[in-house]
């Protein structure tokens, strides 16, 4: 598998993917390769990830599941289980299987709450997709020190929906200002999403503020009245004269995910 992720050649990369899993039948990373790069269709990706989420399992055995609860991918053997379980959740996602797909994130995060696969994001995502705001708040709220465009203006958006333009909800806006002041602009339109989305992110750079209305606009679009309120608390915040005491906190970084580096930045 090593030699099949340095393989530039995609018919040999395939190749070496068949040949790892005549070696051994309980090589799931095989099973991913072959699911992203030669499965011809939705369908047939599912399988190939279904058969590598048993090789894990296979390949772990029943012990790891009770040991490593909780700090699951600090065990390295626990990896290709874990990409191959990431797999089928996004692709039972795209067949329109959400109770399932947000099932397994779920338990992922179970397995392994530190989340160093970005899985909450998706998690996130699927919830708002599928109105169901409370378990969304509460994930929310799980990762609390969470400091991204994500999570600062989804927390704000929640608030929204459960009592309008409250006070906790301005609150919460004000401060996903804070975070990302250059979000707003692309939610409400004042600025265009480019077709290509920026390679690279930047805790509240203008990169983050386009990946993040790119893949959320729609949950603030199918809101009624929040792209309207976001644009009027915009406007008040641009105008509001700032103070000192006004200006955006130091913040901790949350811990690397999504391919975060240590200068905040994330690769596609």
């Amino acid at each position: 598998m090593y030699r099949a992720w340095e393989e530039t050649n995609p018919a040999k990369r395939i190749a070496l993917a068949h040949k790892a899993l005549s070696t051994s039948a309980n090589c799931a990373d095989a099973y991913v390769l072959l699911a992203e790069e030669e499965a011809g269709t939705v369908g047939r990706a599912l399988e190939l990830y279904e058969q590598g989420v048993a090789a894990g399992e296979r390949a772990l055995g029943r012990e790891y599941f009770k040991k490593g609860v909780g700090h699951f991918w600090e065990m390295i053997e626990t990896r290709p289980y874990m990409r191959a379980r990431d797999g089928l959740a996004h692709t039972l996602w795209r067949l329109n299987r959400r109770d399932e797909a947000a099932g397994h994130f779920q338990d992922m995060l179970r397995l392994n709450p530190d989340d160093n696969q970005g899985v909450r994001y998706s998690l996130l995502d699927l919830l708002l997709e599928m109105n169901r705001d409370d378990e969304a708040a509460r994930l929310v709220k799980k990762y609390r020190d969470e400091w991204s465009s994500v999570w600062c203006y989804t927390r704000a958006l929640l608030e929204y929906r459960k009592s309008s333009a409250s006070d906790r909800a301005r609150k919460a806006l004000a401060r996903a200002f804070e975070q990302n002041p250059h979000a707003p602009d692309y939610l409400i339109g004042k600025k265009r999403i480019p077709n290509r989305l920026p390679s690279l992110l930047g805790f509240g750079d203008e990169n983050e503020a386009i990946d993040y209305a790119a893949k959320h606009l729609n949950h603030w679009r199918r809101t009624p009245g929040a792209v309207d309120w976001l644009a009027e608390q915009s406007r008040a915040n641009t105008a509001a004269p700032r103070s000192r005491s006004d200006s955006p906190r130091r913040q901790k970084a949350t811990p690397p995910s999504r391919g975060r580096s240590k200068k905040n930045k994330t690769r596609r």
